[in-house]
């Protein structure tokens, strides 16, 4: 017997049981159920109900909301795709919108026009011009000369707008007076309503948004900040988009270092994917990957930055070789160490065999330890490694206190705080960490810890799950693009672990180092924390590889009563310092996505989306 007729047969054995033990209407209240999940489960679950749209329609702060001109060029659209277009604008639950509709089709689809005409003349908001076509951005451009409302909205021909699209963004943009927002989107074969995969995104994240174009649907921003910076650049076709929103930003940036993008966590728009569309992959469209490596060395250039665009690990990513600067700064690494010197051995072998970065010192900082083995072998260290040294730390454990200690001996403007476990694998893993913490307003810099079977510990860590914090994509299968890209791109995070952690000497000093009250857990999300709040950021590189040697399955805190009541205690003090709030409310993770798994996963509560507020 096949598993699916086991499975159809023990189903029936269930319902058979059910219903002699507890009668069948209970019986058929649990079918209907599992029907119900099996079959309609995630049917327009990203859809708002009912109540929140008519409740959308009759709200008269809708009228007051600024006017957003969606810009669409046409191309020998097909029918049936422009008429679901065209009337998932018309039936939006707010009216501030316009639609200008530049038709650059060849002289076979005529119908195009005649299909838009009458439209047009059933309702003035929409505004058609028949074009010449020459390209994507320049029909972009002639849209745009069309629009007359305060902000623009970019969508194409073949996708459709949520209902509500209109409305939300009307909305926020109307209460934070916003230059520029952008929101969730899904994709879509037949209908959005059956939408097989949502795309949510982070807040504003400028790393993540060099390496690809993650903002793209729905994106609205004011017309005058589009006309300053002069529209949409033809020579970016393919990527035209991305190249935009970086000079977009940058435009903003150039009045306000602090400006960002708003980000609106809602599924506000629908891309079709088909053979023609970018929606399922670059390989539909392969002149986008060097259109985008020129849109972000030209935004390179304009920020002042120097470094070499090239492809990233995966077709569509970008990956900038920043220049270090001269001379290469001195990176100060500090090893905690108790005994265990088979463990030091096999790091600091890796680390002086593998490593090309030429630039650093090495401080071994010796806790406690009891092996006579452990003195034996440090006193051949500095014979046998270079610029290697022990320092002696007397009192109890104490990781924070540890590298406190540590960093009074340091010299380099970087430190790394390592962990004695760690195993190099590539050999220029400090010198992207020490280009990446070295560019402006960055502080710290994590890199790709693996298991020893090649499954991921650490890509970066994002607050809030479990309660607390947890890594990204942890367990993860090695080689994987992960969630968006997340994994294969240079990102943006809240946190990442101390078990290897670049960070600038200074800003270390800043923030008083390592918080001593977090002896064992969450010193290094907090320490982190602290950077943010006091303005820098924190990124991830998986061009950083390493092994880190921690077992899978520890689970002794969770054995010993001594060891969880001080876990208990660091977990109250995080949200003591930080807010329980801030916490659970990552801005590099998206709220519509799972706090009980490590994978990205959607949300099992998707109420967000289904009632919309107003």
């Amino acid at each position: 017997m096949n598993q699916q007729a086991k499975r159809i047969k023990e189903l029936f054995g269930y319902a058979r049981t059910l219903t002699k033990e507890q009668g069948i209407g209970t019986m058929c209240v649990r079918a209907a159920g599992f029907f119900k999940r099996r079959f309609f489960g995630k049917r327009a679950r990203y859809w708002p109900s009912n109540m929140a749209l008519e409740a959308q329609r009759s709200d008269p702060a809708a009228e007051t909301f600024p006017i957003i001109s969606i810009l669409t060029p046409l191309y020998n659209t097909p029918q049936n795709f422009l008429t679901e277009f065209l009337d998932s604008v018309e039936n939006q639950t707010a009216h501030n919108w316009q639609l200008c509709l530049a038709d650059a089709s060849d002289d076979a689809h005529t119908y195009v026009g005649e299909l838009v005409q009458k439209h047009v003349a059933a309702n003035p908001r929409i505004r058609y011009v028949k074009i010449e076509n020459k390209g994507i951005a320049a029909n972009t451009n002639a849209a745009a000369r069309l629009a007359q409302g305060e902000y623009l909205a970019l969508a194409d021909h073949d996708d459709i707008l949520a209902p509500h699209a209109i409305y939300c963004m009307g909305k926020e943009l109307q209460k934070t007076g916003a230059d520029f927002a952008y929101s969730d989107e899904a994709l879509f074969r037949k209908s959005p309503k059956t939408a097989h995969v949502a795309h949510f995104k982070p807040d504003y994240a400028p790393e993540y948004l060099m390496a690809c174009n993650y903002i793209c649907h729905l994106a609205v921003f004011r017309k005058s900040l589009f006309d300053a910076i002069g529209g949409e650049r033809p020579e970016c076709d393919g990527a035209q988009d991305h190249d935009l929103f970086l000079r977009l930003i940058d435009a903003m940036q150039a009045k306000d270092a602090n400006a960002a993008p708003l980000h609106i966590p809602q599924v506000l728009y629908y891309w079709r994917v088909h053979a023609a569309s970018t929606s399922g992959g670059t390989e539909a469209k392969p002149y986008v990957v060097k259109a985008a490596q020129k849109a972000v060395a030209d935004h390179l250039a304009a920020t002042g930055r120097s470094g070499r665009v090239e492809e990233g690990i995966f077709p569509g990513t970008c990956h900038v070789q920043w220049e270090l600067p001269e001379p290469e700064p001195l990176v100060s690494i500090l090893i905690p160490n108790k005994d265990h010197v088979d463990d030091l051995e096999k790091c600091l072998f890796s680390l002086y065999s593998k490593t090309l970065y030429e630039a650093f010192e090495v401080i071994v900082i010796e806790n406690n330890s009891t092996d006579p083995a452990t003195k034996a072998y440090y006193e051949k260290l500095p014979d046998r490694y270079a610029n290697c040294r022990v320092v002696a730390y007397s009192g109890g454990f104490n990781f924070s206190r540890i590298n406190n200690f540590g960093r009074k001996f340091a010299n380099g403007k970087f430190l790394l705080l390592l962990n004695n476990d760690i195993e190099i694998i590539s050999g220029n893993w400090l010198t992207q960490m020490v280009a990446e913490a070295s560019q402006p307003g960055v502080a710290a810099c994590g890199a790709m810890l693996y298991y020893p079977d090649d499954t991921i510990q650490h890509a970066g860590i994002i607050t809030g799950l479990g309660g607390y914090a947890g890594h990204s994509h942890k367990y993860h299968k090695r080689g994987g693009s992960g969630y968006m890209f997340r994994l294969a791109t240079v990102q943006d995070y809240s946190a990442c672990t101390a078990a290897c952690l670049l960070v600038r000497t200074s800003a270390y000093d800043a923030v008083g180092g390592l918080d001593e009250a977090f002896t064992v857990a969450f010193n290094d999300v907090d320490f982190c924390l602290r950077l943010r709040e006091k303005g820098w950021r924190i990124v991830w590189t998986p061009y950083a590889e390493l092994y880190h040697h921690e077992s899978k399955s520890r689970g002794s805190d969770e054995e010993d009563p001594a060891k969880k009541a001080r876990f208990a205690k660091e977990q109250a003090r995080l949200y003591e310092v930080h807010g329980k709030q801030n916490i659970l409310h990552d801005p590099y993770y998206n709220p519509n996505l799972s706090l009980d798994y490590e994978d990205f996963r959607e949300s099992g509560d998707l109420r967000n989306l289904k009632n919309v507020t107003l």
